[in-house]
């Protein structure tokens, strides 16, 4: 299983199943919710829930699926809201390729990654081929 370190103090808010197109929906108007009352603004809410869709929709097409842990903590003197994506699919091959905008392996527009981490504040990746692939996002208050 992989996972990182820990250097953050948080409280956990929930974990979730990514399993059908409906959990990603499910999930996706929870971290909105979650940012909202973080006291996130519109544009934040938004951000943070646009990165955790293309980190879902990547779990789910790739992967089949996978865990999401979503919580709060104090990530670099910020309040921060921390959503953790873990899967078991197939891992990637070459994190540097795939982080570059353009790359994809499947039928999208290569911008998933990278676009996600444009979005955040803090963003961590680890992936191991045939084990898995782990993405932390931050996004501070």
């Amino acid at each position: 299983m992989l996972e990182f370190a820990s250097d953050i103090k948080s409280e956990l808010l929930g974990k979730f199943k990514i399993d059908t197109e409906y959990d990603i929906v499910t999930v996706r108007q929870m971290i909105r919710q979650y940012a909202k009352e973080a006291g996130m603004g519109i544009v934040d809410q938004t951000r943070i829930t646009t990165a955790v869709s293309e980190l879902f929709r990547n779990m789910y097409s790739y992967a089949g699926g996978g865990e999401v842990v979503i919580e709060r903590g104090e990530v670099e003197n910020h309040e921060a809201l921390i959503v953790t994506c873990t899967d078991s699919g197939p891992g990637i091959e070459d994190l540097d390729q795939a982080m570059s905008d353009g790359y994809t392996s499947g039928m999208g527009m290569g911008y998933g990654l990278p676009g996600a981490k444009r979005l955040v504040d803090r963003f961590e990746i680890l992936s191991t081929v045939n084990e898995g692939t782990a993405v932390r996002i931050m996004k501070w208050k």
